[in-house]
């Protein structure tokens, strides 16, 4: 049966149904079939039964927070009293002061708590016990700690996992992804690995891309797993789709990275892309640091994979931007122990959760888990097994240039149009005078050390924008920003962002109405950028874009290069 039309039995001739959509980020998986209303979301991360004499190696589960000597708690403390400041002296929406419970009040309260013992509720479910030689996903949780298991998070800041401890090295990050994808594929989908000869893979990429990774991953799904068909697309271009926005500002807020680029016409223009090493789980460690100092009372370790995945959700579910919310506010969660009963707690918390919401925008409170990188697209080195890219290309244009400059200077004529100045290049490097002494040589990008001033929200938003070619484009790039990822998912955040941007956009090109969508078409924005690949695969012109097997074997990366809906 040919890939492009069907799937295995039944005879369902539906392209929807033969396509698997795969978002791959540095915590959770997203996958599913075009037709699915909401993809199936599946912890990115695989635990290996430990073979005798290997040693113990995990990784976290929540970026770890940095060893801090006593200037760099300082700079922190500074930083929390300086937000706090800022929240104190700032208006309701009603035109009111707000006001703060003092926070030693606060934390006088939540010390003297209790546990409460769920009355009504059974006990948790029990530690899993295994004798399996992998685990994927959610599973992972509840595997009891005595386990002998090494687990692997085969992506981190938003690119692959490479490490020099176990498992770090890139064939046995792709192995792992390759047993993840397949298990999720055959046990989540319920589609037999035998079967994806029938089926097409859609792999969303970063923005800012490694060419190196991409083709393994290519491979992987085309020769690994054994699809009939694929087709890449980077990840800001399909957050577009599934918004139904022909441009826009695209800021991604993942789990660990945030990234930024210009979105125009289903291009994302390779000057504007910046990847910034925070996200969420960084907030998540500025916001268990506000919580010790809240006097929390039920003593949380991030280095606890139940422990991590409890600050997240308390993140998520009390951490906001509504300035409307002052004073001291209570706060009920359950703690959830396998094989225990549940206990739960009524605290008291007042600004902090605000605080932690807007470390994105005082990034010096992100510092907290050490320094960070900033990252931009660096340009086509080249490639020996793609002879005729566009260096190529660039340079026969180049040399045919010259030689009509000069026969035309025989001839005593113009030089005409083929010289030097009118050739256009695609991937526009940095000018010398920003290139790092060190770039990384791990990442297809140029790497900078923003330890020093470390870019915050706003600012990665204005430095993207800035970038852009003409003035008409920064106008239409400032009036349509949209957030994507579960970073940043804070009540009334787009207002907060809204205000800052209006105060340092430059007057020329501050366009009538700033809009930022948060929930585009009221979706998770998780979701958003697998909703818009999922819209892709059913356009008409896709068609264009699929690689089938064949095509990859006989060709390898030229046809990439050739049929890629981006620049390569």
């Amino acid at each position: 049966m040919d890939g492009v039309h069907g799937v295995a039995g039944h005879g369902h001739h539906l392209e929807a149904q033969a396509s698997i959509i795969i978002h791959p980020g540095s915590r959770y998986l997203r996958l599913g079939r075009p037709s699915d209303s909401v993809p199936h979301t599946v912890l990115h991360a695989i635990a290996r039964k430990r073979k005798k004499g290997l040693p113990v190696y995990s990784d976290p589960f929540v970026i770890p927070q940095a060893k801090l000597d006593r200037e760099a708690v300082q700079e922190l403390e500074e930083c929390r009293l300086k937000v706090s400041h800022i929240l104190q002296s700032s208006l309701m929406s009603d035109g009111s002061r707000r006001f703060a419970t003092p926070p030693q009040q606060i934390a006088a309260y939540n010390k003297r708590l209790q546990p409460a013992q769920e009355e009504t509720a059974e006990p948790s479910p029990p530690w899993v016990h295994s004798d399996k030689d992998f685990i994927v996903g959610d599973e992972i949780l509840s595997l009891h700690p005595s386990e002998e298991y090494n687990i692997h998070f085969p992506f981190v800041r938003g690119d692959l996992n490479i490490h020099k401890s176990l498992g770090g090295s890139i064939s046995a990050v792709l192995a792992d992804l390759e047993t993840i994808w397949g298990h999720c594929i055959s046990n989540v989908l319920n589609v037999p690995i035998k079967d994806l000869k029938f089926y097409r893979a859609v792999l969303l990429i970063p923005d800012i891309y490694n060419r190196d990774y991409v083709k393994k991953l290519t491979n992987l799904l085309l020769n690994g797993l054994g699809f009939g068909g694929c087709f890449v697309l980077q990840d800001h271009v399909a957050a577009t789709f599934g918004a139904g926005l022909g441009y826009a500002c695209v800021v991604d807020v993942g789990d660990q990275k945030t990234s930024v680029s210009c979105v125009e016409d289903a291009i994302s223009h390779p000057a504007t892309r910046l990847r910034i090493d925070y996200g969420g789980a960084d907030v998540t460690q500025v916001f268990h640091w506000l919580l010790k100092k809240s006097g929390f009372p039920h003593q949380v370790n991030p280095a606890n994979k139940l422990d991590a995945m409890l600050l997240s959700k308390l993140k998520h579910e009390f951490c906001h931007v509504n300035l409307n919310v002052c004073g001291a506010q209570e706060k009920k969660f359950t703690v959830h122990t396998p094989g225990k009963m549940p206990i739960s707690y009524t605290i008291q918390m007042g600004d902090e959760l605000i605080v932690a919401a807007l470390s994105l925008f005082y990034a010096d409170l992100l510092k907290i888990t050490g320094p960070k990188m900033m990252h931009t697209q660096k340009p086509n080195m080249g490639d020996p097994d793609d002879p005729f890219d566009e260096n190529y290309l660039r340079e026969t244009s180049r040399r045919g240039g010259r030689e009509a400059a000069e026969a035309m200077d025989v001839g005593g004529g113009d030089a005409g149009d083929g010289g030097e100045e009118d050739i256009v290049v695609d991937d526009q490097p940095l000018p010398p005078s920003q290139i790092p002494s060190s770039s990384s040589a791990r990442n297809d990008s140029l790497a900078f050390n923003s330890n020093e001033k470390l870019l915050s929200l706003e600012q990665a938003i204005l430095t993207s924008i800035d970038r852009c070619q003409s003035d008409e484009m920064k106008r239409k790039m400032y009036s349509s920003i949209l957030m994507v990822g579960g970073g940043a998912k804070f009540e009334s955040l787009g207002k907060w962002l809204q205000s800052r941007l209006l105060l340092q956009i430059p007057v020329a090109y501050r366009p009538e109405q700033i809009e930022i969508i948060t929930r585009a078409k009221d979706m998770d924005p998780c979701m958003t950028a697998w909703k818009g690949a999922a819209l892709m695969t059913c356009l008409e012109g896709s068609n264009e874009l699929w690689i089938q097997q064949a095509e990859w074997n006989k060709h390898g990366v030229k046809i990439l290069r050739e049929k890629c809906p981006f620049i390569w």
